[in-house]
């Protein structure tokens, strides 16, 4: 019920008058603050992290050797499964226990993976940062009402909650038509300016607001979406049954990267006082603009528990231009690809982005849901949700717009389900992954 700069304290309310400032830095004011942190938590972690002091003398690392930003790709990088092994060496020594919050990712790979937060700095930094990329946006967090369809189920187990004057959370568990009538009154009646939302929840309302012939949103102005690969297909669906314009920004529970788009082009401005984040191809190389590689992430934001060069198995795309109409020097993506663990094999073994999957094409208007499974490579399991109106024709144009768009590369068997499952978190996922995806090529 507090404002956010109540609620989060001093903290908060002094990286938000930084980062008004900061955003508009030349290039090089970035790579000067980026190498200071990268100095600063370097020493913290070779005094103070054991896992840390350790990796790095084994590797004979000395912090001084690092000399500019661009050294940190000559460190070791550290994996998901080194959290799942060396949880308590990478806490911090010098710490009270009041410090460390901890937390488990979503688990998208599979299996979550647990770490600590900075109990009185991580969040609170968090919050600005992503206040700021609302701003963006043109949504104010303080004053603006918005809609939640995404996260944890509501309190109170209703599908229907008033979290204050200012926010509606609706359950992102219960998406069946009744329900989304009721979301679509309840958006209205509350005079949303924005909607908050996983891509796959607001892609479905966004589909049956289309297929009832659309409805008016006077109030609303943006829908904003994450924690999610935001697909071009589900963005463009979104936009027209909202009327609004969407935004995408990416970040993840381990909070070392945070991205988001402006309002003068799609691409992900990767915000560099938050951390230093570079896209690496499989040879190790750092990737070149209209490469693609894995994000690996440096975060400033959580000395407790610090993740330096932390692979977070996501996939992105550098873009050629790095010049933003916006005028801020953050390093531009063109696209997030989605995470190693949720792209396709393919029969020889490459690894192809379910944007390779444009589902926005008519032949799929008679499903209502629908999920990729793999454990197969080439192999894929389609279960669709279908309408009434789902035929055998529609099955064939479906079978045969797949073969166009994946080509011989994959063998698809589409399987009639009652419905999909979500995660723990409300998430639908588009595909589920059970090959264990290891130096695998990029296709």
């Amino acid at each position: 019920m507090l404002p956010a700069a109540i609620r989060y304290g001093r903290v908060y309310r002094d990286a938000v008058k930084f980062l008004e400032q900061s955003q508009f830095w030349a290039k090089e004011q970035h790579d000067e603050y980026q190498l200071k942190m990268l100095h600063l938590l370097l020493a913290h972690a070779v005094s103070h992290v054991p896992f840390y002091r350790d990796l790095y003398q084994s590797h004979k690392i000395q912090v001084e050797d690092v000399r500019s930003v661009h050294d940190v790709q000559y460190l070791p990088t550290v994996q998901k499964t080194d959290l799942q092994t060396y949880l308590q060496q990478i806490k911090t020594e010098n710490y009270p226990s009041s410090k460390f919050q901890y937390h488990t990712t979503g688990g998208s790979t599979g299996r979550p993976v647990g770490l600590y937060w900075e109990s009185d700095r991580t969040v609170p930094l968090e919050r600005a940062f992503i206040r700021r990329q609302w701003n963006w946006a043109g949504f104010d967090i303080d004053h603006d009402r918005s809609v939640i369809l995404r996260g944890i189920p509501t309190a109170s187990g209703k599908t229907i909650e008033k979290i204050s004057n200012k926010k509606l959370r609706l359950s992102t568990y219960h998406l069946t038509p009744a329900i989304i009538e009721q979301y679509i009154k309840a958006i209205q009646d509350f005079k949303a300016v924005a909607i908050q939302a996983y891509p796959s929840a607001a892609y479905i309302v966004a589909q049956y607001i289309l297929e009832r012939g659309g409805t008016k949103f006077p109030s609303l102005k943006i829908v904003l979406c994450g924690s999610e690969n935001m697909y071009d297909w589900q963005r463009n669906i979104i936009e027209q049954a909202f009327g609004c314009k969407t935004y995408s920004w990416y970040g993840l529970s381990e909070y070392v990267a945070l991205a988001g788009e402006c309002k003068h082009s799609r691409k992900y401005h990767c915000y560099s006082e938050y951390g230093i984040t570079e896209i690496i191809k499989e040879n190790g190389q750092q990737s070149k603009g209209g490469e693609s590689g894995e994000i690996i992430a440096t975060g400033f934001n959580n000395f407790a528990f610090p993740l330096i060069r932390y692979r977070t198995q996501d996939v992105a795309t550098v873009s050629s231009n790095q010049q933003c109409q916006c005028g801020r020097n953050y390093l531009l993506l063109d696209r997030i690809e989605g995470r190693l663990q949720e792209m396709m094999v393919s029969k020889n073994g490459n690894l192809i982005s379910m944007t390779a999957i444009n589902m926005h094409s008519d032949v799929f208007d008679n499903l209502y849901q629908f999920q990729f499974y793999q454990d197969t490579p080439g192999k894929l399991i389609m279960k669709q949700v279908r309408r009434a109106a789902f035929s055998q024709e529609d099955d064939k144009k479906i079978n045969y717009e797949l073969q166009q768009k994946i080509g011989d590369q994959f063998d698809v068997e589409c399987v009639a389900v009652d419905s999909i499952e979500t995660t723990e978190r409300g998430k639908s996922r588009f595909l589920i992954q059970k090959i264990p995806i290891e130096n695998r090529g990029f296709a």
